[in-house]
């Protein structure tokens, strides 16, 4: 595509987001299958802190970013015969099978009922098993309060004894399904998923800023996570993921650079290839790019839900940070000057469903 994108516009809309407090600090970076189109950033590594300049080379936590990582390595064992879709989680994981659906609270006992079917693998990629996350679903936070039972970010084990919210295939509820997804890569490769993602993803696509664990030099070029302090401003809040986790967590566990994530983007815009190395066959990413929910209502993930959403995140240590939401003023402006101003296109995929 022809690239009208502004980049002393695209600037001032990183830099006025930092100057006017709603972000600590901010990276962006505009690419299509062709290459890279813009590259920005602004703030500083850790306010107060540093004054180590944020840019696309900066380490971040990309959290659920991770999720296509995990979902990619999946599709690979899929594409191998290593993998069945169709077939019951509980046949690669049988712990699975002593999941319930969580029905209520009698008093502050949680109550419960049998699912009406069995999850099934696919069901874990397009996330309509039932399972949740905490923070879009009270009932979750009150069942962890009276079981205590963390979440998945302090990266126990215990945090798989979650239940469900709804019958298999039911609902699309976005939720800890790719956590479970990657355990599902674990058992079918027999490796890690740390393991099983640099062989197959970060590494045959150059993506040597992309791990689950840091090493001491890119810990010094890491963003730590920041929370609104006293002072109207923003505060560090260090570390929130254990670096000693029991699992890898497909759903939120890798760190990686603007710069380096881009070409994992990148190689899904070409088809699954990227400088002449294919990590997924065409038509895998046409199916993945197509809708495959049957049917099922995909109500999105709305501010509304955010809004609703618990105040606190629990970090690495167990102690709990504020988590207030300050955004919608930045999405809308940064709308309103960037994306209205550039004619991204629109390269629609249309396939068939995963196998």
């Amino acid at each position: 595509m022809a690239s009208r994108i502004d980049g002393a516009r695209m600037d001032g809309v990183l830099s006025r987001a930092v100057e006017s407090g709603e972000v600590p600090h901010v990276a962006a970076i505009v690419a299509d299958r062709d290459g890279v189109l813009y590259e920005g950033g602004a703030g500083v590594r850790i306010a107060g802190e540093s004054d180590d300049p944020v840019g696309t080379a900066t380490q971040f936590r990309i959290m659920s970013m991770t999720k296509m990582v995990a979902t990619a390595a999946a599709l690979q064992q899929v594409e191998r015969g290593e993998l069945d879709l169709r077939a019951p989680v509980a046949d690669y994981l049988p712990e699975f099978a002593d999941l319930q659906v969580l029905t209520g609270f009698d008093g502050d006992e949680p109550q419960y009922r049998p699912p009406a079917s069995k999850a099934t693998v696919r069901q874990l990629v397009t996330h309509t098993t039932g399972l949740g996350y905490w923070f879009w679903n009270a009932d979750l936070v009150r069942w962890e309060a009276a079981t205590g039972t963390p979440n998945v970010v302090p990266g126990t084990m215990d945090a798989f004894r979650a239940p469900l919210t709804a019958d298999p295939g039911t609902e699309f509820v976005y939720g800890i399904n790719t956590d479970w997804l990657g355990r599902v890569v674990e058992k079918v490769a027999g490796q890690t998923l740390d393991t099983v993602v640099a062989e197959g993803i970060t590494g045959p696509l150059g993506m040597t800023d992309t791990m689950f664990i840091l090493d001491d030099a890119r810990k010094e070029n890491l963003v730590t996570v920041h929370v609104p302090g006293e002072d109207g401003g923003w505060t560090s809040a260090g570390e929130i993921l254990n670096q000693s986790p029991e699992w890898f967590a497909g759903g939120h566990g890798l760190y990686s650079t603007p710069r380096d994530y881009i070409r994992f983007e990148r190689a899904l815009l070409r088809g699954g290839e990227l400088d002449g190395t294919r990590i997924l066959r065409e038509d895998t990413v046409d199916a993945a790019f197509t809708d495959q929910l049957g049917g099922i209502p995909f109500h999105g993930l709305t501010h509304t839900s955010w809004a609703e959403r618990p105040s606190r995140c629990p970090s690495e240590s167990g102690a709990h940070a504020s988590s207030q939401l300050r955004s919608g003023d930045l999405a809308d402006r940064g709308a309103r000057e960037v994306v209205d101003d550039v004619n991204l296109g629109r390269d629609l995929r249309t396939g068939q469903s995963l196998p």
